[in-house]
């Protein structure tokens, strides 16, 4: 296949290696990390086995034109540049597949091409790019692969298959939204509190005095699972994302959040990749992750107290560290 990814950081990195090593001919799209991937390559260091991708370099993609299969790893901040970046990859015939967090990305792309070449992937993985062309894979790394507002067809099914067989665990959903509901059961506590806990010792008060309060530290997944109080805050988010799911026809059983508790404790001192951002100050995925969730929730009339609070801290303290503007190309 031609295959082209766009956003490569810490995820279009892993997976767009993964396909290039399989066979692919593969395109990195890319703007900060162009000189070095188009010199050295992209370096995977991984459990499973360190490699070294050699994928075509390109600053734009109209050096590409269309594809097979575009790929979009860029943070769902950066979706205002979809027109400008992606109608030059797509034909009659691409399938454009986002892996971004959160809700609403499909619908962007949806805007701009027909809905049934539109398929979404949620990323259960942990990666780092701890250098511009350097990705550090810790563990796990399958995808759960869904087709935008229908249940899947041959073509995903296929697509699903390339990935196995690059090596990506590949799950097909029958509903993409449904499965895009079970990420943020993990995506908005632990990429959120993250974040929030730089704020110190916000489960004894509210989560309110964001404003008032010096940011210190970001909390890892470890620190946020062992400590009582923070574990009361992820169970409390877990269960306000599994009630609002459940009001929408999207149920989830408590037993689908214990599994990813437990998933969470084998990973580590994992940081997400929203404190990753905020550490390196870019911008956070706000609107996708947090704004969004809340905007359905109040919509379907479910009551979300401490989603409400989570997101006005994040908002608060993206604008205080000046962290509310768009990604990059490269995140």
């Amino acid at each position: 296949m031609r295959i082209a990814v766009v956003g490569c950081g810490a995820l279009g990195s892993y997976y767009g290696a993964c396909l290039w090593r399989q066979g692919h001919e593969t395109f990195f799209v890319l703007r900060s990390d162009y000189e070095v991937v188009r010199r050295e390559g992209v370096r995977i260091l991984s459990p499973n086995g360190d490699f070294t991708a050699r994928p075509h370099a390109v600053l734009s993609a109209a050096e590409v034109g269309p594809v097979d299969l575009v790929v979009i790893g860029l943070k769902s901040t950066a979706n205002h540049q979809f027109s400008a970046l992606l109608p030059p990859l797509v034909g009659p015939g691409t399938a454009v597949l986002t892996l971004q967090n959160g809700l609403g990305n499909e619908d962007a792309l949806a805007a701009l091409f027909p809905a049934e070449q539109v398929l979404g992937g949620l990323c259960f993985v942990c990666l780092n790019r701890i250098r511009p062309g350097v990705v550090t894979h810790l563990a796990h790394g399958r995808i759960a692969l869904g087709q935008y507002l229908r249940p899947p067809d041959d073509r995903t099914r296929g697509i699903a298959g390339v990935l196995v067989d690059a090596g990506i665990e590949c799950a097909v959903s029958d509903n993409l939204e449904r499965a895009r509901w079970e990420k943020l059961v993990w995506n908005i506590p632990f990429n959120g509190l993250g974040v929030a806990g730089c704020l110190g010792d916000l489960p004894s008060r509210t989560l309110d005095t964001a404003g008032v309060v010096p940011p210190g530290p970001c909390l890892s997944t470890d620190l946020l699972l062992g400590d009582p109080a923070w574990r009361g805050w992820v169970d409390g988010l877990m269960d306000e994302v599994r009630s609002v799911a459940g009001v929408l026809g999207y149920p989830i059983p408590q037993g689908f959040a214990d599994t990813l508790i437990e998933r969470t404790r084998e990973m580590g001192a994992y940081r997400p990749s929203t404190v990753v951002d905020f550490e390196s100050g870019r911008s956070l995925e706000l609107e996708s992750l947090f704004v969004e969730p809340l905007r359905r929730a109040r919509l379907a009339g479910v009551p979300t107290p401490h989603l409400e609070s989570l997101t006005g801290v994040l908002s608060r303290l993206a604008s205080r560290e000046g962290q509310a503007g768009v990604g990059s190309l490269d995140q």
